[in-house]
């Protein structure tokens, strides 16, 4: 099957500062979400460069050799692993293509982290933290999951209202 004939992926990104509550959102998205009869996929998004397969493993043993892909099977979990060359950050980048496939049935994906894709966004805030905005920076954040008040013209959505930040996402996917 051509990369041009999978279905993009209806994603929406949750960014914010660490310690901010991106994971706690997304896992409490998650379970809103498939409580609506939604099928729904997570992505984490990382900047940081770590081995994701286990180091001395047949697997890693076979990538380190030369394999472009390999997969491991099991019966309770099945992993994919390919390097990705070497792209950048952005609206051009294709890895997020490459994962579709993988997400095709699904009918959201709720991507934690990347701040710098062109895909829509929700950043989570706590002004006790001190870190200013990342909305102020960046483009594409359609709104602002906080409980304290903003100094910008932003959406914003409370964070103790799971419900309403479900909402949101779906509206924002479907746009």
């Amino acid at each position: 099957m051509s990369q041009t004939s999978v279905r993009r992926m209806n994603r929406i990104h949750v960014i914010g500062g660490k310690n901010h509550g991106k994971t706690t959102l997304v896992g409490e998205l998650l379970v809103e979400l498939r409580a609506r009869g939604l099928r729904v996929g997570a992505i984490k998004h990382t900047h940081h460069h770590h081995e994701l397969d286990t180091p001395g493993k047949d697997s890693h043993r076979h990538r380190e050799s030369g394999a472009s892909v390999v997969g491991i099977l099991s019966p309770g979990m099945n992993a994919v692993f390919w390097s990705n060359g070497r792209y950048g950050e952005g609206d051009d980048d294709p890895r997020y293509d490459s994962f579709a496939p993988m997400f095709a049935e699904c009918d959201i994906v709720l991507v934690e982290g990347d701040s710098q894709t062109a895909a829509p966004k929700l950043e989570v805030w706590r002004s006790e933290l001190g870190t200013p905005l990342l909305a102020n920076r960046i483009t594409g954040v359609r709104c602002v999951v906080t409980n304290d008040p903003l100094d910008r013209a932003l959406p914003q959505l409370p964070r103790s209202d799971v419900s309403a930040v479900a909402e949101f996402v779906l509206h924002t996917v479907k746009d």
